[in-house]
């Protein structure tokens, strides 16, 4: 089946197949934080492979704006309230934000607490730094608690600013775009996407990439307020729009594979005044992604091992996503001291990084994120 039930028991079925492709997302930018690694630590321009991985946040924001959209539209003023609303989303978010926080400490404590400058944070920042964290309070570039000394939102964790982003959008949707109609609704889209586009392709960032939003200045903070507003809004239209008709076979492996080939296309360099690398952005995140996710809600899967992997993936998917970056720093402080920057040159250690986040994953899914959310979930009905 298609639609399978979540932890929550008076929750709407959730589409498994969306669940799943959030998993191998999740997969694919522990791949790319990989190779993000030897570009940091050798100080390459571009990162060398699976170049585009960073573009899987923007599709877990197209997923989550389908997601809440689905699950809570038709809710509201009958058996949701906003405190309600809020209550669920902290629930499902907010238990990975801390172990995530408490396991880059310990990450940071074992590098020796060495900045990436090579000096030294105090105990007691790391401290304040683990406490903001919990909290989601950013980090200002050039603060003390600012314990890698690499202007991240999250120093022990920097994949959090995504989150900070979703919560941003979780508290604009329940105050302001849950009331909007379908047809205002396409409106602040298409708007938003405008202005997307003029960041990506006008290259606002001079990133040459909308690889923004991890740290707060005008421009990440632009940036990383549209990479979340567009994409969660054009996730929540097809919410609205659509209509399940008859089930097709084949999609996850199918929509697997582009997403593969999506993340590995090579940087695309620019000529002219338009960033072409920029306009592969907006066509993948404005056209692919929302024809992924639409093409995924109407697929099903008709094997056991697909049906398995797509439950196990989407449970697998959040708690990797914030737990991997704490074991990708001591791999980038590793291959700085080693003075190495090739996939060629440490492939072992790098498969070695991989399967040590995807345990971490498992384990603190299994005995830590799903029984506290179930406990969480029971105390508060």
């Amino acid at each position: 089946m298609a639609l399978t039930q979540p932890i929550n028991s008076d929750s709407k079925p959730h589409y498994a197949l969306l669940d799943g492709l959030r998993g191998v997302a999740a997969l694919l930018v522990v791949w790319y934080h990989i190779f993000e690694g030897y570009q940091f630590a050798g100080q390459k321009a571009i990162i060398d492979f699976a170049n585009h991985g960073y573009l899987a946040v923007d599709f877990f924001f197209i997923l989550s704006g389908f997601v809440v959209g689905y699950a809570y539209d038709s809710r509201w003023g009958k058996t949701l309230t906003l405190g309600g609303f809020f209550k669920r989303r902290i629930i499902r978010l907010h238990p990975m934000v801390i172990i995530g926080a408490v396991i880059g400490a310990v990450s940071f404590a074992l590098s020796g607490n060495a900045r990436w400058d090579g000096s030294q944070s105090a105990t007691s920042m790391v401290m304040v730094a683990l406490l903001c964290a919990m909290f989601m309070i950013p980090a200002l570039p050039g603060q003390m608690r600012d314990v890698r000394g690499n202007g991240e939102m999250f120093p022990l964790n920097g994949p959090c600013w995504s989150l900070f982003f979703e919560y941003i959008g979780n508290i604009l949707y329940a105050l302001i775009i849950r009331r909007f109609s379908t047809a205002v609704l396409a409106v602040f889209t298409g708007v938003l996407g405008c202005a997307l586009a003029w960041f990506a392709i006008g290259d606002v960032s001079q990133y040459g990439c909308i690889g923004v939003g991890w740290t707060i200045d005008e421009v990440n903070a632009l940036g990383g307020l549209l990479r979340m507003l567009f994409p969660f809004s054009m996730g929540m239209l097809p919410s609205r729009l659509f209509k399940k008709g008859k089930e097709v076979t084949g999609v996850f492996w199918l929509c697997t594979l582009v997403l593969v080939v999506l993340f590995h296309v090579p940087y695309i360099a620019s000529n002219g005044a338009l960033c072409l690398n920029g306009v592969f952005e907006i066509v993948c995140i404005a056209v692919v992604f929302p024809a992924i996710v639409w093409y995924a809600a109407s697929g099903t899967t008709t094997d056991r091992f697909s049906t398995n992997a797509c439950a196990f993936l989407g449970n697998l998917s959040y708690p990797l996503y914030m737990v991997h970056y704490p074991v990708m720093y001591l791999f980038y402080k590793w291959l700085i001291d080693t003075k190495q920057y090739s996939f060629g040159e440490t492939w072992q250690v790098a498969l070695l990084v991989y399967a040590v986040s995807l345990v971490l994953a498992w384990v603190c899914m299994k005995f830590y994120d799903i029984p506290v959310r179930r406990w969480l979930t029971k105390i508060s009905n």
